[in-house]
């Protein structure tokens, strides 16, 4: 059960440190069988209520989950900082389409506008106290998101979007609550919930966005939150489109308590229109971050929603961070003004790419999804087999476990960097190899 790591202390907070380390250092590995409260308090001496504590400590963490009578189990992707359970470790002579990341080339250059804004800061320091959002920067977000269909509500600037998103949860929700999340979905968001003592409950997604039957089904069975990706979904690319939005608000519309929280990280980066679904719910944010289009470093994104929400998610800032720099803010808004990305030529270059890769997979019988963003989603028999085959033949790309709860198995290639001139053939190469390793696919939706 627990090979030769031994769980020890005396005090609950003890009993889930030992847990913890162990978790983090690789001693107890995700799906392991820890011993019963009861087992593991006559092991230790103790009261059973300690032990009890302590794994409701754990839960609570997002390292371990429960599942009744058959145990208390290290979560699959439990929220340590030791080290990242479900990854690639690429070799220097490997191609990588793993990481996710947008193409350097399509990035800005910074050093004017950090410039700009840091002559701006000379001419008036910001101080303690002050405004805690750039005015122009609020301005110009507020029109584009106005011109978007976002409904009106006040701004705030968070530290990235899984920033943002977790303090719209915490504002809301307490430990126990369900959140509707999209399966296959972006990872980060899937191990973030755990972590903060929420229940993740997957709604199937395909390549309109969230399936309405699936969210309904969700939302009955008394999940308090839904996060849903209006474009460039990540892993699968999907976008929601003006037919699959009416249909969602719908759903919406019959659960008004609901918390509904947008991520737009595809902002400046697809070229599919926007169809928000902010406003079906009484409770909703709408968060839009730079990351992908104007570089991960920036870390920022706009967060904007009904008073209530952005007043506590202002008040709870407050007492941490304070406020992200206006440094920063006031760069982007330079970057902003320069029109230093041309949303129109990235998102086609990146539409290319992902084009081209779908297209040769077709050729080779190999069905693919990716109708906008950075990534293609490969379904795929044996995840597992994929993934080490291709890297055997010099290609890493990210194992679909990573975004998986309950969905079938994929690979999630990363197109970024792929060429857009087919002359010197890398993507029939690569669909070539991708085909040989993944064998015969099952014909559904999304694996």
């Amino acid at each position: 059960m627990l090979g030769d790591y031994r769980i020890e202390g005396r005090r609950a907070a003890d009993i889930a440190a030992s847990v913890e380390r162990a978790v983090g250092s690789g001693e107890l590995e995700p799906g392991q069988l820890l011993p019963s409260m009861r087992e593991l308090a006559v092991r230790l001496g103790v009261n059973p209520n300690t032990v009890a504590a302590a794994y409701r400590t754990l839960r609570e963490r997002g390292v371990i989950e429960t599942a009744g009578r058959r145990g208390s189990r290290v979560r699959p992707k439990p929220a340590t900082t030791g080290r990242e359970y479900i990854r690639v470790d690429v070799p220097a002579d490997t191609r990588d389409l793993a990481d996710g990341n947008p193409d350097p080339a399509l990035l800005p250059p910074l050093a004017d506008a950090l410039a700009a804004a840091a002559e701006q800061g000379d001419r008036r320091p910001v101080r303690y106290g002050d405004a805690p959002v750039e005015p122009e920067l609020a301005r110009i977000a507020r029109a584009e998101l106005t011109a978007d269909g976002v409904p009106d509500g006040p701004v705030a600037v968070a530290s990235g979007s899984l920033d943002a998103v977790e303090r719209v949860l915490t504002a809301h929700l307490r430990p126990g609550d369900a959140v509707a999340v999209e399966d296959p979905g972006w990872g980060g968001l899937l191990d973030l919930v755990p972590a903060l003592g929420l229940r993740v409950v997957p709604v199937e997604v395909d390549d309109e966005g969230p399936v309405p039957q699936d969210l309904g089904r969700a939302l009955v069975g008394g999940a308090r939150a839904v996060v849903v990706t209006d474009r460039a979904q990540n892993p699968t690319g999907a976008a929601v489109t003006a037919s699959r939005a009416r249909v969602l608000r719908s759903v919406l519309g019959e659960h008004p308590d609901t918390l509904l929280v947008e991520d737009d990280h595809g902002y400046k980066l697809v070229d599919q229109p926007l169809h928000p679904l902010a406003g079906s719910t009484r409770s909703w944010a709408f968060v839009r971050s730079v990351a992908k289009a104007y570089g991960p470093d920036l870390r920022l994104a706009v967060l904007t929603g009904d008073p209530v929400t952005v007043d506590r998610v202002r008040g709870r800032q407050r007492l941490g961070p304070g406020w992200v720099s206006l440094l920063l803010q006031r760069a982007v808004v330079r970057l902003w003004a320069d029109g230093a990305v041309d949303a129109r030529a990235v998102a086609a270059a990146y539409g290319r790419r992902r084009e081209a890769l779908i297209a040769a997979l077709a050729r080779r019988g190999v069905p693919a999804h990716g109708r906008s963003g950075l990534n293609v989603w490969v379904p795929v028999p044996d995840e597992t087999g994929a993934v080490a085959r291709l890297l055997h033949a010099g290609w890493a790309v990210a194992p679909g476990a990573r975004f998986r709860t309950s969905a079938p198995p994929g690979i999630r290639i990363t197109v970024s960097t792929l060429p857009e001139d087919e002359r010197d053939g890398e993507v029939e190469r690569l669909a070539d190899t991708v085909a040989a390793a993944v064998g015969p696919v099952p014909a559904r939706r999304y694996g």
